[in-house]
């Protein structure tokens, strides 16, 4: 079946994003008085929001440190950690290998490309400027866009309505277990790629509909779905 709109998840998908996040949390903590945590262990915390990953490191600074419990409080933290979000998302972020030769294939196919990400649309926005991908994109579809965030069958329906596509003409590209099951509650294509967060699990747990090596494979796919362009 012809692929006439790919939607792409934002953050581990198209933008390799977890320095920025580290650095937001590195602030928080440094505000508080918290040691700062290793990257790696942000990392393997980073894909089911923010909000999560900060009350899980909260979770084990506190377990290790139990004295810390009694002057620091994790509401607390989450507001230091979301304005320094503010500050550092789109500082750090880049897009990974074959992400921009990606989306112009695409691009030039004819395929309607949209971005849904649940980071909110602000940060989304920034990340797209700073990295130029915004001018690829028809739509962005951020986690406060609209009154529900992916897996919510209603994100990605709103996108294919507006698009005036059907379902079975549309694939989802992301890089966690909240798209790939974005992708199942709005009947259309789930796929992957194994290079971004998703919360420490391998991303083919998830049974994916295919799991590609890489953003250009996904070119790939669609070019020998839709055949050469005419001369």
């Amino acid at each position: 079946m012809t692929i006439r709109l790919v939607s792409f998840d934002l953050d581990g998908t198209l933008v390799d994003t977890a320095a920025e996040i580290a650095e937001a949390v590195h602030r928080a903590f440094d505000d508080v008085g918290i040691e700062r945590r290793p990257q790696a262990e942000i990392t393997n915390l980073i894909g089911r929001g923010t909000r999560e990953l900060m009350l899980k490191l909260l979770a084990r600074v506190m377990l290790e440190k139990p004295a810390l419990s009694e002057r620091v409080q994790p509401e607390a933290v989450l507001e230091r950690f979301e304005h320094h979000y503010a500050e550092t998302a789109g500082c750090f972020g880049k897009p990974y290998p074959g992400c921009v030769e990606t989306l112009e294939r695409l691009r030039d196919q004819g395929v309607r490309l949209v971005c849904v990400t649940n980071k909110e649309q602000r940060h989304a926005e920034r990340v797209l400027a700073v990295t130029r991908l915004d001018g690829y994109f028809s739509m962005l579809i951020g986690g406060d866009t609209l009154p529900v965030k992916k897996p919510h069958n209603g994100v990605l329906t709103h996108v294919l309505r507006h698009h005036g596509v059907s379902a079975d003409h549309a694939a989802h590209v992301g890089d966690s277990s909240i798209d790939i099951e974005s992708a199942r509650n709005a009947g259309v294509r789930a796929w992957a790629v194994p290079h971004g967060y998703n919360a420490g699990v391998p991303i083919e747990d998830s049974n994916p509909d295919r799991l590609f090596p890489n953003l250009s494979a996904i070119a790939d796919e669609v070019d020998a779905v839709l055949g050469p362009l005419p001369a």
